[in-house]
């Protein structure tokens, strides 16, 4: 949820509500420092948002429902499968996990059983992936189609069990029958088409086509049969038009091409008992989201429909229908009527215990922010009865809202001492105590979770504020180590200008605007463009050689953060902007943000000078995008028309990944020195020389992969010690392997993943040291958990070995961490245990062969 849960003063968004101009004067050398006094202070500017209360699924024990969840699809009907991977794509929202939550979709999408899921999670996945419309037509260029989300064929999905029957115009003896027939009932006479009156029910065939004497006469008295004019009138065109009815509603769906149509339709298939064509009319909605929530008449047809209609419309799945449109309209606006709309639907439609509490939350979440805090209170309250603990985080605001400061912090109190405490537990009631008890409960949740970004900002800015500057820059730079959090950003940002070191300022803003070009500061008051310009007349100008050098400083010390800010100034010059966003790109995968990237690979192949460098960043987009053939294929298309470094890079790459083909490793060696031999700069031909170097190691030639790695060291390549370090290893050099490491842990300004791999060429207390090492700096590498978990399990200390796995565990949904924990369960005699892990792991990845054969062999120990 992007936009939830912002702050109100978003609304303004005017300047003048902060106009920087009255404290960052722009004129160059002469930003004075403020004195702790003034109001317009920078200091003042200097505050922590409290931490949001997350709309998202946060069960105490995620492990737990995601083992039974996957329990459940072992054994449930057909018809409740897409339910459960909706569930499961909710437990991975409340966990982050982006790619998890897609997956989860895509398996409700292709286990849906009716036509109706088909369309819902279809448009769900067209909506994830918004904006990717590119990758589609990229494929369209190599003969592939993407079929996946487009609409489906209502008419022919949607069967409706009205039986076919078979007309004989031509009955036993040949005689002719009239085409007409006239129904009298007294002196009215109902002129009918006979084929038509017969398709209406089975009695009516029988009777018109059949072996009666009726079958022959064109007139046929009712007179007897008790039956009105009007009546018999009111039967054939209402009674008996099953598949009259039938007819027309599919003929009134293949007319719906807008959304218009779909508006004007629906309330008719409504009232008509019409499914197809309002699910034709509900499809055209979905495919157009999110942009149709912005009709006013459409979100008017969805809400107000009552259970009947939402069973014409949907069929069994309103709550996977309002789930989606719930989760469009919070991103659009949490505040809105239309959200709080949506999520009375979905509450309405709510059918288990676990839907009504994922309701109840999302609903109070809503009326939280619209400030409507005693129905926010009776939903929090009846979600956390329901057994959704993490409520509590609504009830404890709402209680401090009312001045219940004390019962918000013993409600939190009670919820960690009842339960196995999490982080957010501590955070959260953090906020409602002082000084070295909110203190001690912040270390705390960094402790049990250390990827919260509040924890580290509140330590930062109180350093600040008792100008402890160091320690404050130190703080805010552990979470920026592992996890590039904007709001850690700014706030440093915010810091660099109290100290009047406009060049690190001006680095951050730079980052924050390559990775979201719309991101606003100060609560939302002020555009980071406009902040960005002010500072930038109080830095020096760069030339264009002097930006190549400073990018060359900040690459080679493996700055990626500061390398961005660079590629953000050097896009302002005449230079080749392709180029450009594509190192852009290869950063910002660096730094795990997929979406940025791509966006910069984009705008890459729009600033393309030529048609080979074009085709070289459509076949990365295609790579990125899980389209590995088809990114090869741009490649061999690239150097058809020039060969070029980027070419021949982009086709080894690919096909490194994607060849299970012997000869592989050789074409590929061949393909990085065609890359070689072609003009680039030192950056990438480094890069190539270590890839090469790879290779060679992966081939069994040490002595030219040494070579390979040193040339890439000279010109300032620093990752290639890492694969120097390897070599040596491998020549049974282990001290050098040890030193050629620390070569790269002085160098390197983000060196976790040095420290991990040095701890591989040492013994075992030095091990120890740099793994602790590794988890101070980035508590997300799940190798040193495993590493300790292991030693300690070799020395029989089976409990401290589980914990050290569950310590990870409880804030990263890990597959590796999941099945260690699995093993050590069934080594010590837990199958229960095992059983769980085994099934969450499976969650995670349905595919690990190791996952299954481990959970096949602790089930069948389960009695």
């Amino acid at each position: 949820m992007r936009s939830f849960l912002a702050s109100e003063s978003c609304k303004e968004a005017q300047l003048n509500a902060l106009n920087p101009q009255s404290w960052l004067q722009v004129e160059r050398g002469k930003l004075s420092k403020f004195s702790s006094q003034s109001p317009s202070s920078i200091e003042s500017f200097i505050k922590v948002p409290e931490p949001q209360v997350l709309p998202f699924f946060k069960p105490v024990d995620y492990v737990e429902v995601l083992a039974q969840i996957h329990e459940e699809l072992e054994s449930c009907p057909p018809q409740a499968i897409s339910n459960l991977y909706l569930l499961q794509y909710q437990v991975f929202k409340g966990l982050g996990e982006i790619k998890l939550m897609r997956r989860s979709l895509r398996s409700a999408w292709m286990k849906s059983i009716t036509p109706h899921e088909k369309l819902i999670f279809g448009a769900w996945l067209k909506y994830e992936k918004q904006g990717e419309e590119l990758i589609s037509d990229l494929l369209s260029t190599c003969g592939k189609c993407a079929k996946e989300f487009r609409p489906i064929d209502i008419a022919s999905e949607l069967r409706t069990d009205v039986n076919v029957i078979t007309i004989g115009l031509f009955p036993m003896g040949g005689n002719h029958i009239s085409k007409t027939v006239s129904f009298w009932i007294g002196d009215e006479k109902i002129e009918c088409d006979r084929q038509k009156i017969a398709v209406l029910s089975e009695p009516f065939n029988a009777m018109l086509y059949g072996s009666f004497t009726e079958s022959l006469c064109e007139d046929i008295d009712l007179s007897e049969n008790n039956i009105s004019p009007s009546g018999m009138r009111f039967l054939p065109t209402n009674f008996c038009c099953e598949r009259l009815e039938d007819a027309c509603d599919r003929k009134l769906a293949s007319l719906v091409s807008s959304r218009q149509d779909a508006v004007e339709l629906m309330e008719y298939a409504l009232e008509e008992n019409s499914p197809v064509l309002a699910a034709s009319c509900l499809q055209m909605f979905l495919h157009e989201l999110p942009d149709c929530l912005n009709d006013s008449q459409v979100v008017q047809l969805l809400c107000s429909a009552d259970k009947q209609h939402r069973s014409i419309m949907v069929g069994p799945a309103s709550f996977s229908l309002y789930c989606l449109c719930s989760e469009v309209a919070m991103n659009l606006d949490p505040r809105s009527d239309k959200t709080a709309l949506f999520l009375e639907r979905l509450l309405e439609c709510a059918e288990t215990n676990r839907q009504k509490l994922v309701a109840y939350h999302l609903l109070g979440c809503a009326r939280f922010l619209r400030k409507e805090y005693d129905e926010a209170e009776q939903l929090f309250e009846a979600a956390f009865n329901a057994g959704h603990v993490y409520s509590v985080v609504g009830l404890a605001r709402l209680g401090y809202i009312k001045g219940q400061k004390i019962w918000s912090y013993e409600k939190l109190s009670s919820v960690v001492s009842s339960l196995t405490p999490l982080g957010w537990m501590y955070q959260e009631r953090s906020l409602y105590c002082e000084g070295d008890k909110r203190w001690e409960d912040l270390e705390k949740a960094t402790e049990l979770d250390p990827t919260l970004t509040y924890p580290y900002m509140y330590r930062a800015a109180s350093l600040m504020k008792q100008q402890n500057i160091q320690a404050a820059l130190t703080e805010v730079n552990r979470i920026l180590g592992f996890k590039l959090a904007l709001e850690c950003l700014e706030l440093r940002f915010c810091f660099y200008l109290d100290l009047e070191d406009y060049e690190a300022a001006l680095s951050d803003v730079q980052a924050i605007l390559t990775i979201s070009p719309d991101y606003r500061m100060f609560e939302g008051r002020v555009a980071a463009f406009q902040l960005r310009t002010l500072v930038r007349e109080h830095v020096e100008n760069w030339t264009t050689a002097d930006c190549w050098l400073h990018l060359y400083d900040r690459w080679s010390s493996v700055d990626d953060i500061g390398s961005l800010s660079v590629i953000y100034q050097m896009l302002e010059s005449d230079a080749a902007k392709g180029v450009l966003y594509f190192r852009q790109s290869l950063l910002l995968l660096r730094l795990n943000c997929p979406e940025a990237a791509m966006r910069s690979l984009q705008l890459a192949r729009q600033h393309a000078s030529s048609e080979h460098e074009r085709l070289v960043y459509e076949g990365w987009i295609l790579y990125d995008t899980g389209h590995c053939e088809e990114g090869l294929r741009k490649a061999e298309d690239s150097i058809s028309h020039k060969r070029s470094f980027e070419a021949f890079f982009l086709k080894a790459y690919a096909l490194a990944d994607s060849s299970q083909d012997p000869s592989c490793p050789s074409t590929v060696v061949s393909l990085l020195e065609d890359a070689l031999k072609c003009p680039s700069d030192r950056l990438r031909k480094g890069q190539a020389l270590n890839n090469l170097g790879s290779v060679y190691v992966d081939c069994g030639n040490l002595d030219l992969a040494a070579d390979c790695y040193i040339n890439a060291l000279k010109i300032r390549h620093t990752r290639a010690h890492q694969g120097l370090a390897r070599v040596h290893f491998l020549r049974n050099d282990k001290t050098a392997a040890y030193e050629e490491m620390t070569k790269l842990i002085e160098k390197a300004r983000n060196n976790a993943s040095a420290y991990e791999k040095r701890s591989e060429y040492c013994e075992r207390e030095l091990t120890k040291a740099d793994l602790e090492m590794v988890t101070r700096l980035d508590p997300l590498r799940v190798y040193p958990y495993r590493y300790r978990a292991a030693v300690l399990m070799d020395n029989h200390k089976e409990k401290e070995a589980i914990e050290e796995l569950s310590k990870a565990i409880a804030f990263k949904a890990d597959l590796h961490l999941l099945h260690l924990r699995a093993a050590f369960h069934e080594h010590i005699g837990d199958v229960p245990g095992a059983l769980r892990d085994c099934r969450a792991a499976l969650s995670v990845d349905p595919n690990h062969q190791e996952m299954l054969e481990l959970h096949s062999r602790v089930n069948s120990q389960e009695p």
